[in-house]
């Protein structure tokens, strides 16, 4: 068979290149929503908390650390490769219970890695990540408190922080039961915390793994107890923006190879199992209810 003439072996070399060259563009055009958004400003957003330990919170140089932050890392991670390797900035944007809802949607945080109950109405604006961890809502009071379930709280004064489930479930509570619930506010955690410390509230309703974190990294943690029954059922996820489906494609896939590989389990072990940065340890073993969702999700057997 004769070899092509120099001219079109050129023809074909050149076509080739140009092949060659145009996939990677031709990519980068396909690029839609948050994917397009971080390859275009080389980084991402990150929220996060700065008192839901062990998910959200700042050690002791102010910088976020945690469960949640290590597991959106890894979609960091899984983004780079989606989006040609390229290097990403993580920019880190501190949130609130109220205002974290709100800055996904604005586009002000790429993914919120905090300790967000995924439930149908929060679905309504936002996207969720498959479940990472499963908590419900319970009290904090004084070791001293002769509060030991919710039918203790007639008349008493109940921390909430603004925005979330819990304070949802409890005045949901308080006027089903006729319980005349009085409600003390806080902005964060370690502000309604600071109501049962400062003996401005009888209790503190959140949920339970949170209270164990506060209670772990207080130097006064013998002098409280979490008591009462669950009073909401609290799945958590990562947030990030709705009807975006490429974006939440790259998540699953994160999840689906931290299960399959193991990955999450030390992730667990490592915050809830394991000494914290911080010094605190929370001896908090893998509930069955998280390890379902998470054999669901592909860990093996």
């Amino acid at each position: 068979m004769h070899a092509p003439p120099v001219s079109l072996r050129c023809c074909i070399l050149g076509a080739l290149l140009g092949v060659a060259l145009a996939a990677p563009a031709a990519a980068e055009d396909a690029l839609t929503g948050t994917l397009k958004k971080i390859h275009d400003s080389g980084a991402i957003t990150l929220g996060y908390r700065e008192s839901s330990i062990p998910f959200s919170y700042l050690n002791l140089r102010g910088q976020p650390i945690g469960y949640s932050i290590d597991l959106c890392n890894e979609i960091v991670d899984e983004v780079a490769g989606e989006i040609g390797g390229r290097e990403i900035a993580v920019k880190y944007k501190p949130v609130t219970s109220e205002t974290r809802i709100p800055a996904v949607v604005a586009g002000e945080v790429d993914l919120e890695c905090g300790s967000t109950t995924s439930n149908f109405a929060r679905a309504k604006q936002v996207a969720f990540s498959p479940v990472f961890f499963v908590s419900g809502t319970k009290l904090l009071v004084k070791r001293a408190s002769r509060i030991t379930s919710y039918r203790d709280l007639r008349d008493k004064m109940v921390a909430v922080t603004a925005g979330t489930t819990n304070e949802a479930a409890v005045k949901t509570l308080s006027d089903k039961q006729q319980l005349g619930i009085k409600f003390a506010t806080g902005r964060d955690h370690a502000e309604s915390f600071g109501f049962v410390t400062a003996g401005k509230a009888d209790a503190f309703a959140t949920d339970d793994v949170l209270l164990y974190g506060l209670i772990a990294v207080t130097k006064s943690g013998g002098d409280y107890k979490v008591v009462g029954d669950y009073l909401s059922y609290d799945p958590y996820g990562l947030m990030f923006r709705k009807d975006d489906p490429d974006f939440a494609a790259v998540v699953e896939r994160a999840f689906k190879r931290l299960a399959e590989t193991k990955q999450i389990v030390d992730l667990y072990d490592k915050w809830f199992q394991k000494r914290l940065p911080t010094g605190e340890r929370l001896d908090l073993p893998m509930s069955p209810q998280l390890e379902e969702i998470l054999h669901v999700i592909g860990l093996p057997e």
